[in-house]
This record gives C-alpha cells, sequence and structure tokens, in this order.
C-alpha cells in the first residue's frame, strides 16, 4: 500500500504525529536517518514485537515493563525502544535502527515511554511502516520533519538532526511533496537552513516545485490521537500556497488549523509558547522559596490567587523542570535566537541572542533540586538526624505523572546531591521497574509501604495517581512533599 506520510524522526515529536495520522486513516511511513545509538534510533519502536500487558499497571494506564526507550538529550536524541521491560537503552545500526536493543529495563525516555502496548498496536495495525529505505521517501506527498535538535555547545539547539534528514530528503524529494519542519528550531531556520538543504539535493526550488512549511510541536503526552485532534496547529508556510498545502494535511488530523504570516512567524511561537511556561514556573519556585522563608503556605496562596477570574494563569511550583520542549541545559543560555543565516551550519556559530527574563528563569528552576535536597537535609537535623548515612526514598522519578517518561526529571539530580551527601538513595515508582543515576543502580523498592516505613526521609517527586497520599503520610517517618498533593498537615510541604 503506498504511503501517503512519511514522518522523519519517531521521536517524542515524531511518534504522535504518526499516531494521530493513522487514527486518520493516512498510510504512514515512519523513518529515522541517524543509526547513532545514543542518538538516534527509534524506528525500532515499529519494528518491535508489542509487548503484552504484563507490568504494573498505574493511573493512566501506562506499563513500567512495556516499551522502554525513546529520546535523551533536550528535546532527544532518540535511542532505540525495547519490547517487555528491555530496554531503556539500545544499539541500533543502519537507517532506522535496524540493529539490536540492549538495556537494562530503566523506564524510558521519550515517546515510546508515554505510549502504551495498545497505542503501539493500533500504529502498527492501523498502516505505519517502518522505512529502512530511505528511497521510499520519494513516494510520498507529505514529509513531516520531527528530529531532535539536542543543545550543543554553545548551549543552542543543535541542527545536525535536521540536516541528516534534509540530506536523505533532498535525494529523493519529487514535485508538488509538501515538506513540514516540526523540531524545534531558530527563528528563520527553515528559510535559511533547511530550503537551501532541500534545493540543492533536490534541483527543485521550495515555494514554486514543492511546498515548504513550518509548524510548531504541540503535543501533550500521554493524551494519544484524541488530544492531538483537540489541539490548533499553527502553520506559517513560505507562500500563501505553502501554507495551505500544509493547512489541507493538517486538516485531516486536528480540528483547527491556525494560519501565522509566514515560517519565522511559526517558529517564533515555538519559543514564545516554550518560555512562557518557563518564566511562570520560574516565578512559582521563586515564590516557593520566599513563602517558605515567610511561614507562607504557597499551596494555600496559589488555591486563593486561582480565584480571579481575569488576569491570572496558575502554575505550581516542584522539584525542577523537565520535559521535551521546556528548556532545561546549560544554565544561562536557554532560548538562543539566532539572526538568519548566522551560525547555523550545526546549530552553532556567531549570532547568539538570549532573553534575559528567561535566563534568569533557567538560573531559578536549575536550583531546584538542590534546595530540595536542602529543605530534605533540613527536614533530618530537625528530628536529630543527619543526611549522611540517613535512607532517603524517592517516589516519583518521571517528568510527568502516571507515565513512564523520564525525560529531564529532576529526580536524577536530586539523588545525585543526595548521594553525595553520603545518603543512602532508593526509590519507587510504579513505571519504573529499573533505574540507573550516572552509571550507579539506584535500588527500588518493591513493596511501597515497607519502603516509605523504613525510610528515615521520603521524597514525593511525582504525584502518580496510584500513590494514596493519606496512607504514605500515616506510614512515612518524614515526607517532603514537592508537589503539593499531600493533605493539610500531613506532610511538610515545599
Amino acid at each position: 500500500m503506498p504511503a501517503d506520510l512519511a514522518v522523519i524522526g519517531l521521536g517524542p515529536f515524531g511518534l504522535p504525529l504518526a499516531q494521530a495520522a493513522v487514527a486518520a486513516g493516512i498510510p504512514t511511513l515512519g523513518y529515522d536517518c541517524l543509526p547513532d545509538p545514543v542518538a538516534g534510533t527509534t524506528t525500532r519502536s515499529l519494528h518491535a514485537p508489542v509487548p503484552s500487558r504484563t507490568g504494573q499497571e498505574s493511573g493512566g494506564g501506562r506499563y513500567a515493563d512495556g516499551v522502554g526507550g525513546g529520546d535523551a538529550g533536550s528535546p532527544g536524541a532518540g535511542s532505540a525502544a525495547g519490547a517487555g521491560g528491555a530496554g531503556a537503552s539500545g544499539a541500533g545500526t543502519g537507517a532506522c535502527g535496524a540493529g539490536t536493543g540492549t538495556g537494562t529495563g530503566n523506564g524510558g525516555t521519550g515517546a515510546c515511554a508515554t505510549l502504551t502496548p495498545a497505542d503501539l498496536r493500533r500504529i502498527v495495525s492501523g498502516g505505519a511502516r517502518p522505512c529502512p529505505d530511505p528511497a521510499q521517501l520519494g513516494r510520498v506527498r507529505t514529509a513531516v520533519i520531527c528530529v531532535p535538535t539536542p543543545p550543543g555547545p554553545d548551549g543552542g539547539p543543535s541542527l545536525g538532526q535536521v540536516a541528516e534528514a534534509g540530506r536523505a530528503l533532498a535525494a529523493r524529494l519529487r514535485p508538488h511533496t509538501t515538506v513540514i519542519l516540526e523540531s524545534p528550531v531558530p527563528p528563520g531556520t527553515t528559510e535559511d537552513f533547511l530550503r537551501p538543504l532541500l534545493e540543492d539535493g533536490s534541483g527543485l526550488r521550495a515555494g514554486r516545485d514543492f511546498h515548504l512549511a513550518y509548524s510548531p510541536v504541540r503535543t501533550d503526552p500521554g493524551q494519544g490521537a484524541p488530544g492531538y485532534r483537540a489541539i490548533p496547529k499553527v502553520i506559517g508556510g513560505l507562500t500563501p500556497a505553502c501554507t495551505e498545502s500544509a493547512a489541507k494535511f493538517y486538516g485531516r488530523l486536528t480540528e483547527k488549523v491556525v494560519r501565522a504570516r509566514g515560517p519565522r512567524e511559526a517558529e517564533t511561537v515555538q519559543l514564545l509558547e516554550t518560555n512562557y511556561r518557563h518564566v511562570n514556573i520560574a516565578l512559582v519556585n521563586e515564590m516557593a522559596v520566599l513563602c517558605h522563608d515567610l511561614g507562607v503556605d504557597i499551596w494555600d496562596v496559589i488555591r486563593c490567587a486561582e480565584t480571579k477570574p481575569f488576569g491570572f494563569h496558575a502554575f505550581r511550583p516542584g522539584p525542577g523542570v523537565g520535559g521535551h520542549t521546556v528548556p532545561q541545559h546549560l544554565p544561562g543560555r536557554t532560548a538562543v535566537v539566532r539572526p538568519p543565516g548566522q551560525g547555523q551550519g550545526q546549530g552553532q556559530g556567531q549570532g547568539l541572542r538570549t532573553l534575559r527574563m528567561v535566563e534568569l528563569a533557567q538560573q531559578v528552576n536549575h536550583r531546584m533540586p538542590q534546595y530540595v535536597v536542602q529543605r530534605g537535609a533540613a527536614l533530618l537535623n530537625e528530628h536529630g538526624k543527619s543526611a549522611r548515612g540517613a535512607h532517603v526514598l524517592l517516589l516519583g522519578v518521571t517528568y510527568k505523572p502516571d507515565m513512564a517518561d523520564r525525560q529531564g526529571s529532576p529526580a536524577e539530580e536530586i539523588a545525585l546531591r543526595l548521594m553525595e551527601l553520603g545518603a543512602r538513595v532508593g526509590y519507587h515508582d510504579p513505571y519504573v521497574p529499573a533505574w540507573e543515576v550516572r552509571g550507579r543502580a539506584v535500588p527500588r523498592a518493591d513493596a511501597l509501604y515497607e519502603g516509605v516505613a523504613a525510610a528515615d526521609l521520603t521524597l514525593l517527586l511525582q504525584h502518580h495517581r496510584t500513590y494514596d497520599l493519606q496512607g504514605l503520610s500515616v506510614k512515612a517517618q518524614l515526607l517532603l512533599d514537592t508537589r503539593g498533593a499531600t493533605p493539610a498537615g500531613a506532610a511538610e510541604r515545599l
């Protein structure tokens, strides 16, 4: 069966798109162009046997030993997906990672960690096919580039994988094809970086022989195809005809298409949306620190403030930022913007510009894991205990509740800092059957209540719905709740 769509890059952005396309009845190819076992092959998720529902079921139906693997980095560089709990890491060889996955079942980071076995079955049975041969890219009507753009040495997003995807597509590009870039990139990338690659490699001209557009990623991990359909899609084409061609495609997937003036505007939408959240998280995190120093309950402050029907949107503090689009790398070098055409060959070079407010937000958010550790150590001291030698149990090590994705989770830094203080660190997470921090295995508390009762200090880092916080607060010797999820007075809250 011929495919209408090629999704290039099956990481945290590409797999949700493929899922939505299959749900809409669009024959879909999945292609990953990089064979790097660390940075690039998630197409194995379409090759791999679909795991059975044998894992620990929790909340939204995600399984701890379902599909491990996905993307790592910011926003992530793929790793091969394993089945049946095998493999947050993987080795792939050849295009699309047609190699063998290896791993220790570390739960997973990336799109595969947010999809259920049933999701993967529907994607494959609905017509999605792995594409081991890039020649097949020349047979589709629409190609969407969803590769990760992890941070480069200067803190800006590296465009190396965008370049690889562009070259792979350019060599097979046919007239009348619609090419859409979805990867998070600096404004100007579609026109000044991707366009020349496609034109030089194909001999065709964008806007005349083929359509070119940008659409910012708007995925809500864990929501699947129904959630995708409900989210408006912003599109900015090189020409009005490019915009309409992209709009026609996305109109099959979403209920509303929003047309931007051009690709630069659409690219900047991504920048604004991401940093809006980042800045507001930083504000409420700093408020949480201030409120603790003043003896004020930040959670009660937020509860009251969100009753204002205008001019206020509630954000809540936490142990740190995580996820695939919230900036989380290289303090002080976030939201890097380059004037068009400057230093974008590999996502590095001159012309760097940063948003000062976002730089400050990054500094605040990067301090939160250390602040959580300080609060935990202080709580131990108040009860006559020292962090050195204390048994500390971390509850929830994923970046989002009720799924296995650990991308950018602050739990790793918190665990590392506790270990540096001499604490004996363990964890419990219904979605993560095994966990390593810097190559060091962290013991898992298989019996939750017994583990909480035995720990000198329990840190609630993620509020999975399966956690009975009232019961856990009764069992715990000391409980520090970084999510404000426990009943008032039941635990120490951030």
